[in-house]
């Protein structure tokens, strides 16, 4: 489970890592594929609301059980996590504007794709150094069976949907560092 979960980190951290670029490519004052941004997009969400939301409802609750210590740190979490997910839904809204050809400030858009990107990030990095080792010390090998079993498919079936959906993305998602 524990292994999933890096797995799936890995492959959210190369999704931003597209992301990253195009706000490069925006910082700079050109035009990235704005679609290929709206696939990035829509995939991100709909990953946070089928799979990883489910996760963190399910970790914190037993998190909570067994460390009840760990409160703190998960209502932390859960919080940044929302504030992550309004963050990335506003600029959802604000692609289907510019894809509708509608005026866009694009210096604000850029600025605010870095402000998710950045807090996206920090949210990966809490998970990774903050909760993983939690759930290591605390959780055993049942604890993580029962709660792999309760979750909704994983990250790879959706991969694979992503790579025959879209296939551009799932290019440059291949061409994306392995970050850990």
């Amino acid at each position: 489970m524990l292994t999933q979960l890096r797995r799936d980190h890995a492959n959210m951290a190369r999704m931003l890592h597209v992301l990253q670029l195009k706000q490069k490519t925006l910082a700079t004052g050109e035009r990235p594929n704005f679609q290929l941004v709206r696939e990035v997009v829509d995939y991100i969400l709909d990953y946070m609301e089928g799979f990883t939301l489910p996760l963190e409802r399910l970790f914190s609750e037993r998190l909570q059980e067994v460390a009840p210590e760990s409160a703190e740190l998960t209502e932390r979490l859960a919080t940044d996590y929302r504030a992550v997910k309004s963050r990335l839904s506003r600029l959802s809204n604000d692609l289907d504007m510019i894809l509708m050809d509608a005026v866009v400030p694009m210096d604000r858009f850029a600025d605010d794709l870095k402000a998710y990107l950045d807090a996206h990030l920090a949210y990966l990095r809490d998970e990774r150094e903050l909760l993983f080792p939690l759930i290591r010390e605390h959780f055993t090998e049942s604890d993580l069976d029962r709660l792999a079993e309760a979750l909704p498919e994983g990250a790879t079936a959706e991969l694979e949907r992503l790579q025959e959906a879209y296939p551009e993305l799932y290019a440059e998602l291949r061409e994306a560092p392995e970050i850990a």
